[in-house]
């Protein structure tokens, strides 16, 4: 009894949460849920037939009603130890007695919602509000209209400039109007692309909801995006399109492909420049970290502000818990990945470790495959690199493989050994690929990297200086140390050709960085080349960066990739290497000796990917690489061997005994200055105009480290988020964004650990549903103690099940109670993608 009215209490909460009033009939049988709060009597009960009264008098538990008092939704309550599930039958029944189009499945942890005339019941974070339930009946789409629109190659075109076709700079096609589209920037679809959209109405016209491509970087998956869009607003299955994406620099650039491909028909707002009238605009683009911070999308949405939820690169803006995120939205689904699911084909998972990024990003894949209906690992359309060289639309690169004797010690099983002298004598410190330029740092070995680059770069076919060229370094000071290598080296090559211009570090934390690749990709970096007057080439011939511009970055003059860094993610090794795929043809036209205008042409049949760190090898077990250098080896002298290991560290072994000792009991009010602490911090962070204007703009990089810099650890007050934490009463840790977005009134409160315990359950639910037979009491349990126990973590990682026989946390018959399968799901799923640290005392 006690289970079953935990339950109802739990369901009638939800219930006043999600806006609906009560009311009990004469019978105080069933509770009678009010849309428009207005008491139904029994006139109107009586008027609904003899049918409801057989239903009254069994055992229904709640009915939601219109804003006509007429039944709309029928809510079974269990008790927690069983499976909402069990009652679909006995729910239905009762749904058809009083006509009710849905149906709430509940025992107070998990809840699904069911529209009877739609499919199966869904998982659901939340009770939808009457408005929400109303929303779902109302919504009609038309499943034949989105399947059987005509979609030509010039779907997009015909927004863009519906009469081209009349234009007399038009020549009667593409091939032959290639000046006009381009001057225009006219969008045609390309003969794949228009086959990924059929394969989409295919799959509408048996009745699917979720499609997935698998297509290349470079084939225009935005561009296929835009025209689905139109697809969906055109007739009419979608009110309002979702576009996630995973990177910040990602949201500008859809933004602006969407408005210029689908502007004046429809519009599109980034989510967070239009907080307050987001609603306008037909598209939303937004990235997925800030949806899914604190959890803001079960909050500020509802679950039918979308019709269509596009997800760009899929595996990552929807990986993880992520996913819950998509799972919160009703409508189409449909996700956008150039990674294959079979693209870590050559890793055994029995032989890496489950921390293994190989691994982990395996599983991600997997899942990702899973969440769009395709287990078998068949895409709804798939359009890979090869098909694009075949096609003559993307370019294959040429692969160097690049190791000095350093970097070969540290790719080996044993390390890099460097004997150091601390303050017991020698000492052998051995580093390993992941250290370094983090703990190992050899100057000499960054210069042999950009000597072997530019000994063996291509150039570009018109001038035939250095091709463009990203870098890719391991952190921010390394790309400082490259640029400034490759400047030196370019002075002296070519001097008074690039004036310290000839490279340039593009990351985060340089100003204006977002507008250099913008400029770099126009050819206006810094100016133009000055090897040939009129020709259009950036002067600026090297981008140095560390992973601004990986995933979308649009640049197809890139003629070589150098990785500096050792790579460890798959999805980013195959975005890298992406950015080169791109085809290109260079022009550069002239007068010749007669007067006469002349056009030289070269298409780009080839990139180079320099391999520094045996990525290509890493990722595949057998790897033929194109080409292999034999490096220069460094010259000898200061800091060879270790390259100046760096060991900043010193242990002082002086005693320092205690002076004095006093001891003094605070009270459960806390001290006076702890309760003060948070209010000046408070008053701090508002007067501060900096913080104040990069809130309202979002960069909250920039507003953590001016708190870091500025305002933390500096007398008086000292400030830290230890003690802001205790100020608050907080009993978990907390960031600084938190800390912030409660002072500025984005977030109402601080929650506290078991409400984002909870949050963090319903999460992991919604992306995999327990079956019928599983006792979500037990497996709530496990989630929550294995989030917050690190010892019952150490306890099941080691398989020491023993050890449960006197652990206080979970015992071992708690533990037999949770179902197998997630014994092994639930570990697996917090380590990769909970943040146990949030919930440290």
């Amino acid at each position: 009894m006690k289970n079953e009215a935990h339950a109802r209490i739990k369901i009638n909460q939800l219930l006043e949460e999600a806006g609906w009033r009560f009311f009990d009939n004469e019978e105080g049988v069933a509770n009678i849920l009010l849309e428009n709060h207005v008491k139904i009597t029994q006139e109107e009960i009586d008027a609904w037939g003899n049918d409801y009264e057989k239903t009254k008098n069994g055992s229904l538990d709640f009915l939601l009603h219109d804003s006509n008092n007429k039944p709309i939704c029928v809510l079974e309550a269990k008790k927690e130890s069983l499976h909402p599930l069990v009652a679909k039958v006995q729910a239905r029944e009762y749904a058809k007695t009083v006509d009710a189009q849905f149906i709430i499945l509940s025992n107070g942890i998990v809840h699904y919602l069911w529209d009877t005339k739609k499919g199966n019941p869904k998982p659901i974070y939340k009770f939808p509000s009457p408005g929400e339930i109303g929303a779902i009946k109302e919504w009609n789409p038309d499943r034949n209209a989105l399947a059987n629109e005509p979609v030509a190659n010039d779907y997009i075109t015909s927004i863009q400039m519906p009469d081209y076709a009349e234009r007399p700079e038009w020549n009667g096609s593409i091939e032959a109007s290639k000046d006009f589209i381009w001057a225009n920037g006219l969008k045609f679809l390309r003969p794949y692309q228009l086959s990924a959209i059929r394969h989409l109405q295919k799959a509408v016209a048996e009745g699917k909801d979720r499609f997935l491509f698998e297509m290349a970087t470079g084939t225009g998956k935005t561009l296929i995006s835009a025209a689905i869009i139109r697809l969906f607003l055109r007739t009419q299955n979608s009110r309002r399109v979702l576009f996630l994406v995973d990177r910040l620099e990602l949201e500008d650039q859809a933004w602006k492909a969407f408005t210029n491909n689908l502007k004046p028909d429809y519009s599109t707002f980034i989510y967070k420049e239009h907080k307050g009238d987001w609603r306008q605009a037909d598209i939303i683009v937004t990235t997925i970290q800030s949806l899914m911070f604190n959890d803001k999308y079960r909050y500020e949405f509802t679950p039918t502000d979308f019709d269509l939820i596009i997800s760009d690169e899929s595996h990552r803006s929807i990986s993880g818990n992520a996913r819950a995120v998509f799972e919160f939205f009703h409508g189409y689904k449909l996700g956008l990945t150039a990674t294959p699911r079979d693209y870590l084909k050559g890793v055994d998972p029995d032989k890496v470790n489950k921390k293994d990024p190989r691994e982990i990003e395996r599983r991600m894949l997997r899942d990702t495959y899973a969440t769009f209906g395709c287990e078998g690992g068949d895409p709804t359309y798939r359009y890979s690199l090869l098909d694009g060289v075949k096609d003559g639309f993307l370019v294959n690169p040429r692969v160097l493989d690049a190791r000095t004797e350093i970097t070969t010690q540290l790719l080996s099983d044993e390390g890099y050994a460097v004997a150091v002298t601390t303050e017991e004598g020698e000492e052998t410190e051995t580093f390993v690929s992941r250290d370094f330029e983090k703990k190992f740092f050899s100057d000499k070995t960054n210069i042999v990297f950009c000597q072997t680059f530019l000994e063996n770069a291509l150039g570009d076919p018109i001038t035939n200086e250095i091709g463009k060229t990203i870098v890719f370094a391991v952190s921010q000071n390394h790309a400082r140390k490259l640029t400034e290598v490759l400047n030196d080296f370019a002075e002296k090559l070519y001097p008074g050709k690039y004036n310290s211009d000839f490279a340039v570090q593009v990351t985060s934390q340089v100003g204006d960085a977002q507008q250099m690749t913008i400029n770099f990709t126009h050819n206006n970096f810094n100016g133009k080349t000055t090897w040939l007057e009129g020709y259009k080439s950036s002067k600026t011939r090297v981008c140095v960066t560390v992973g601004m511009m990986t995933t979308g970055y649009d640049c197809p003059d890139l003629l070589n990739i150098c990785m500096m860094r050792p790579i460890f993610s798959p999805a980013d090794f195959v975005q890298i290497k992406g950015r080169g795929t791109r085809n290109n043809t260079f022009d550069f036209k002239h007068k010749n000796e007669l007067g006469e205008e002349e056009i030289i042409k070269h298409d780009k049949e080839v990139f180079k990917l320099f391999d520094f760190f045996a990525n290509c090898e890493y990722f595949e077990e057998k790897f033929d690489y194109d080409e292999k250098l034999k490096l220069p080896k460094p010259k000898k002298g200061d800091g060879e061997g270790g390259g100046g290991v760096d060991i900043d560290q010193y242990t002082s072994y002086r005693p320092d005994p205690i002076a004095t000792l006093k001891e003094q009991h605070i009270g459960y009010e806390g001290m006076k200055v702890d309760r003060m602490l948070f209010n000046k911090f408070e008053d701090r962070i508002i007067m501060d105009d900096i913080i104040k204007k990069n809130v309202e703009l979002g960069n909250w990089e920039h507003v953590i480290s001016h708190i870091q810099q500025e305002i933390f650890d500096k007398p008086e007050e000292y400030f830290n988020l230890e003690k802001l934490r205790k100020a608050a009463k907080i009993d978990r840790k907390v960031s600084i964004r938190e800390v912030v977005e409660k002072i500025f009134g984005i977030i109402p409160k601080f929650k506290s650990k078991d409400e984002l315990l909870e949050a963090e359950f319903d999460k992991f639910i919604s992306i995999y549903p327990p079956e019928e037979d599983v006792n979500l009491r037990a497996l709530k349990y496990f989630f929550k103690a294995y989030v917050v126990d690190q010892g019952i973590r150490k306890i099941i990682e080691a398989k020491d099940f023993h050890a449960l026989q006197t652990n206080p946390t979970l015992t071992i018959s708690q533990f037999k109670e949770v179902a197998t399968k997630y014994r092994e799901v639930i570990p697996v799923y917090i380590n990769d993608y909970v943040n146990l640290e949030r919930f440290a005392a």
